[in-house]
């Protein structure tokens, strides 16, 4: 399915994203203005002429964990890109790396690449900084079947296998200041926030593309971690919402960094946290 990254950097022209929610229309919508073919995929007959409205190629793609249900022509792509987080009602979030794995069966042979769309909960709030190099220990739900997912993956493809970890994702439709406004005694206000605006989310991808620097793992975060009741209390009062009240604590936390990102990919920063 993936093959090696020693092909002519114009080569990369036809790109899949499977699943064109919050993340995945932003980066198809990017990828068009960039001149790229993008075929996007939704589970939504209705989102279809909204795709092709934007000038991406729609196909409508089920899946589930015994399954694809999808047009193969879907999959015949230079690079795809899977941004399907998993579901947070407790069958469809245990359902999610077999969901991954029937994905993956059906790309076999017809992507050349593939970029897997995770997120920093593959990392425990142990009190300290993480990496790319780091261990793995989520303490989540979540962060363990997106783990599991990561570990199918690097299994099946071990030679070129590319991940993206995201850290929480703010931007449009997103507004941070929403989460805690008016809430009182929120614990934790002085624990670093990892953060990542939907802009850099979109910016990374493309940078990845254009560089082809696929075979590694990504963690995508902001390098600037304010504590948390400092940030949320920011964004409150900037969008006129009531302001939040914090314990002043420091409990169970991270800081997500990335030294591949400026290494390999050589981005930077739009948005700053």
């Amino acid at each position: 399915m993936i093959q090696d990254n020693m092909t002519h950097k114009n080569s990369i022209k036809t790109i899949s994203i499977l699943g064109c929610g919050w993340f995945g229309l932003a980066l198809a919508k990017k990828l068009i203005g960039l001149n790229y073919t993008v075929k996007g995929s939704t589970t939504s007959l209705e989102k279809l002429a909204i795709l092709q409205a934007e000038n991406i190629q729609p196909f409508l793609v089920n899946f589930t964990a015994e399954a694809v249900m999808a047009d193969p022509a879907f999959f015949e792509a230079d690079t795809l890109f899977i941004c399907i987080p998993p579901k947070r009602n407790s069958t469809e979030l245990l359902d999610y790396p077999q969901k991954i794995d029937s994905i993956l069966a059906a790309a076999k042979d017809k992507s050349k690449h593939a970029v897997l769309i995770s997120s920093t909960s593959v990392y425990a709030d142990e009190n300290k900084t993480v990496n790319e190099t780091s261990e793995t220990h989520p303490d989540t739900d979540s962060g363990r079947v997106v783990l599991a997912a990561e570990i199918l993956f690097k299994r099946l493809f071990p030679e070129n296998c590319t991940v993206i970890r995201f850290a929480g994702l703010i931007g449009p439709d997103r507004n941070p200041g929403r989460f805690f406004a008016g809430k009182s005694n929120i614990p934790n206000g002085l624990a670093p926030v990892n953060l990542i605006h939907q802009t850099d989310a979109v910016g990374i991808a493309v940078k990845l593309l254009e560089k082809q620097a696929f075979g590694r793992t990504y963690n995508a975060c902001s390098p600037n971690h304010p504590a948390k009741m400092e940030f949320y209390t920011n964004a409150a009062k900037s969008t006129g919402l009531a302001a939040p009240d914090f314990i002043a604590e420091k409990k169970n936390w991270k800081i997500v960094e990335s030294i591949n990102v400026p290494e390999f990919l050589d981005y930077t920063f739009e948005v700053g946290v």
